[in-house]
């Protein structure tokens, strides 16, 4: 058995961008002579404060026995195959853990990402944590990667530019988990988003739009996320993220939603609210930035949306036309499949691993 180590921000099953990036095929890799171990810089106490208002002491207390286990970790990496790093070592500060593991412990390294990290984007809750990010970082571990693997093209011309082996394997979705199902239409029709209170800010854009909505046709805002996000919408209903009832909290959508504004960070993001939707059957609206236009058809497997007037009158005849919801289902969750399931990258994946391990 080869044995990968995994390093990376949030304990296993936590983080969507961990869970959508390598997690899902975490299975696949055993069936195929992969022994592996996720080493999570925060342990589940301190992720289940990290974005809670205040709590500073046990913040830095977190922190600190992040970097313990870091250190600890060094002496564990002999006979390791590969070392795959998700984001950064650490939070904070600048990549020593990367440079000990590549320069003195001579390990072969993996170096994944799926948002602009290299850009400084932090949430307002831990905005003290700014001054200490070393966004400078991500060219230098790019450079020490062994290969450097990105979730959208636009990451992958960035990381082009420190390392030659930069591979595109996009975020995926696990279509034998994400099911459609064919449901009886809710009687006020659901305009569904799902993610993190953090990106929570993405849908400020379109608070005018559902206000305008709310005032000629019923229908439910439905956010399904960690923290309730309070918005200032009659229409709106929260649903507390569940493990166990994700799947058919999705499904409870008619239409899913995934505005983004037209900025760097916003372009190097992998789209997996898309991916999510579209997999269980729910007909999707997206801004055109980034991934989006490659996920979308526009027309065919969904619609992009532009203006604050576009969205209004797609969700608007949306909203009132379910044959017109109807029709970009069976094409969606085709293209899905085809080119953003974990059926079709798995493969690929096991690749990249194996001519890793053999480099050493």
């Amino acid at each position: 058995m080869k044995r990968i180590v995994i390093l990376a921000p949030y304990p296993f099953e936590e983080a969507p961008s961990q869970r959508f990036r390598f997690e899902q095929y975490l299975s696949y890799f055993e069936k195929n002579n992969w022994n592996w171990k996720l080493e999570s810089f925060w342990n589940m106490h301190s992720w289940k404060i990290l974005y809670k208002p205040g709590m500073n002491f046990q913040k830095t207390i977190g922190l600190l026995s992040g970097f313990l286990r870091r250190f600890f970790l060094l002496f564990k990496l002999s006979g390791v195959d590969v070392v795959f790093i998700h984001r950064e070592a650490s939070p904070i500060g600048p990549p020593i853990f990367e440079w000990l593991i590549v320069k003195i412990l001579r390990k072969k390294i993996i170096y994944d990402f799926d948002d602009a990290i290299w850009k400084p984007n932090v949430s307002v809750t831990n905005s003290f944590v700014n001054k200490l990010k070393w966004y400078g970082k991500v060219k230098h571990i790019c450079k020490w990667a062994t290969v450097v693997s990105c979730g959208s093209n636009y990451l992958c011309e960035y990381a082009k530019q420190f390392n030659n082996d930069v591979r595109l394997i996009p975020t995926t979705i696990d279509t034998d988990y994400h099911l459609p199902n064919k449901k009886t239409e809710n009687k006020i029709p659901v305009i569904g988003w799902t993610g993190s209170h953090s990106t929570t800010y993405y849908l400020n854009f379109l608070i005018p739009v559902f206000k305008k909505l709310e005032q000629q046709i019923e229908f439910e805002l439905r956010i399904i996320s960690n923290k309730d996000l309070q918005l200032p919408l009659k229409s709106y209903r929260y649903i507390h993220w569940n493990k166990e009832t994700e799947i058919a909290d999705l499904q409870s959508f008619d239409i899913g939603i995934m505005p983004l504004p037209e900025d760097d960070w916003s372009k190097g993001k992998c789209g997996f609210k898309l991916l999510q939707y579209m997999a269980v059957g729910v007909p999707s609206i997206a801004s055109p930035v980034g991934v989006n236009t490659d996920i979308i058809i526009n027309n065919e497997t969904g619609w992009i949306a532009n203006s604050e007037n576009e969205w209004f009158e797609k969700l608007s005849y949306l909203l009132k036309n379910i044959e017109e919801r109807k029709s970009v289902i069976d094409k969606a969750s085709s293209h899905i499949e085809k080119q953003y399931s974990v059926n079709a990258m798995k493969e690929k994946y096991l690749l990249m691993l194996n001519q890793v391990a053999e480099k050493n």
